[in-house]
């Protein structure tokens, strides 16, 4: 099964809203489990404390390598990348998440404070991922981003495998504008091609809407489609 581990100071923040819709329906079905490890109780203290002051001075407070290596220490890791939240790690992308969903899970480190005593990083191999870039008080919300982008694409957890396989990201462009009813909306009328019936034009309107929505919001995503074209993926077996 499918299993996300979290290191976190504040296990009670788990499962939130990873447990609301497809993806508590998903956790309740057994297609993924959520597990979380409080790091405090590994602390060698009676206060609990997990932190200590930078070496070499500056503000904040750094999380201590001994103790975070103890409570990583306790989990079986049973082949499973470990991935400490950082704003200064590796972006995460769909594709990433499409790579861990495939796999058996993921360990994630919700960090705080200044960050993690790099000692530790470097001795149990861990990988810093960033969902962007912004500074967030704690790992905590990124984890929970992390979990459900991989999540709502194990087979199974959305129903319908073609839920995920026209969205934004997945063919290398932004996905085009969505409409439904009322047709008329405060003047605003629902685009008459998606209305006549006539598939093929709805698929090439679509398809020039994406291009256009990614090329003025994402020149960096346009440049790419247009240098290597449509992401090609294989189908899904499990799908």
């Amino acid at each position: 099964m499918w299993t996300a581990t979290i290191l976190t100071l504040f296990p009670e923040l788990f499962p939130g809203p990873l447990d609301a819709s497809v993806l508590g329906r998903a956790r309740g079905q057994g297609l993924w489990a959520l597990e979380t490890v409080d790091i405090r109780a590994f602390s060698d203290n009676a206060y609990r404390s997990v932190d200590d002051t930078p070496a070499g001075g500056g503000p904040g407070m750094v999380m201590r390598a001994d103790i975070l290596a103890a409570a990583l220490d306790s989990v079986a890791l049973a082949g499973r990348p470990v991935l400490a939240l950082s704003p200064r790690g590796t972006p995460f992308t769909q594709d990433r998440a499409r790579a861990l969903s495939a796999g058996p899970g993921l360990v994630a480190i919700a960090g705080r404070f200044e960050g993690i005593d790099q000692r530790l990083i470097e001795a149990r191999g861990i990988e810093e991922i960033s969902i962007g870039d912004f500074v967030l008080a704690g790992g905590e919300i990124a984890a929970m981003a992390l979990v459900e982008a991989c999540v709502r694409l194990i087979p199974k957890v959305l129903g319908s495998p073609s839920s995920a396989a026209e969205e934004s990201f997945e063919q290398g462009l932004l996905e085009y504008p969505q409409y439904t009813r009322p047709k008329t909306f405060e003047g605003l009328e629902i685009p008459a091609v998606l209305t006549s019936g006539d598939h093929k034009k709805i698929a090439a309107w679509r398809r020039e809407k994406a291009e256009e929505t990614t090329r003025t919001r994402r020149p960096d995503l346009w440049k790419r489609y247009s240098e290597n074209g449509p992401i090609r993926r294989g189908k899904n077996k499990d799908a």
